[in-house]
């Protein structure tokens, strides 16, 4: 198996926040290919990384976007976890993006899972160069994934479906998502959960949320968003965007550096906007 790593050096022209840079990646997987224009070409992730200006070695959260979508939908969200000290890899799935060449294409979920792993994979070695740019900002044994709709379908599978389980995930988000086709039982010691489902989701259903949520080990915890739909919640709409920047930050900050769990039960207190189910 051959597998490449092209590294496009797109330093920013500017931080984007006084605590985090950006830089954006090209990631060439040699083993897998895509069909473009009838011509055969190797699977290529655009990967635009947040990480903060000092510290490290860090955890690490890589995000998988929705369908017809892009990374920088949930600009907003990515930030605030970068922000709250986290390196934050979002890549551009390259058949379900909104600018997929043709369109997207929904089928190629099923290849997304291992997108996500040979993006961790990708950031790791990187990350271990001696003088990289993420030299030392990544810590290997704190890695979460999270994801929205499609993304979260993704995510999922890659911290709990037996085929696409990475064993380097420790913690994941599922927002608004569902389980890959074929996925079967959770494992006994997956990582801890953190789902979020709209109540009045149209797209991914509240059933299915509460369906997967249900057949997960504890740790996990689901987040209601009373009265709110598929995408806003995790993009623009207030204050339920700021309810879920709040409580991923608390539930990652308790599982991979150690912080109390109160904080999370802190940020879903608002009555008759949000009700959290904890089974930690």
């Amino acid at each position: 198996m051959l597998i490449a790593c092209v590294v496009a050096g797109t330093a920013a022209a500017a931080p984007a926040s006084p605590a985090f840079r950006t830089r954006l990646f090209t990631f060439v997987d040699r083993s897998r290919t895509i069909t473009v224009a009838g011509r055969r070409v190797p699977r290529t992730l655009e990967t635009l990384v947040r990480y903060p200006a000092s510290g490290g070695p860090l955890p690490l959260i890589v995000f998988a976007h929705g369908f017809a979508l892009a990374p920088a939908t949930y600009s907003r969200l990515l930030s605030a976890w970068a922000r709250a000290g986290y390196v934050v890899a979002a890549p551009a799935f390259p058949l379900e993006k909104a600018d997929a060449p043709g369109g997207p294409n929904e089928s190629d979920l099923v290849n997304e899972p291992t997108d996500v792993s040979f993006v961790i994979s990708r950031l790791l070695n990187l990350d271990s160069r001696r003088g990289g740019v993420l030299g030392g900002k990544i810590d290997p044994a704190r890695i979460a994934v999270a994801g929205h709709s499609d993304g979260a379908v993704a995510a999922l599978a890659v911290a709990y479906d037996r085929r696409f389980r990475d064993p380097r995930v420790r913690a994941a988000i599922v927002l608004s998502g569902a389980e890959l086709s074929g996925m079967g039982q959770f494992p006994v010691t997956g990582p801890p959960l953190f789902a979020a489902q709209g109540t009045a989701d149209p797209i991914n259903v509240p059933a299915t949320t509460a369906a997967f949520f249900g057949r997960a080990h504890r740790p996990k915890f689901l987040l209601w968003l009373v009265g709110a739909s598929h995408l806003p919640p995790y993009t623009t709409q207030e204050p339920e965007l700021e309810i879920v920047e709040d409580a991923t930050v608390a539930f990652l900050d308790h599982y991979l550096k150690g912080r109390p769990l109160r904080a999370l039960v802190e940020a879903a207190r608002r009555a008759g906007i949000d009700r959290l189910i904890a089974e930690p």
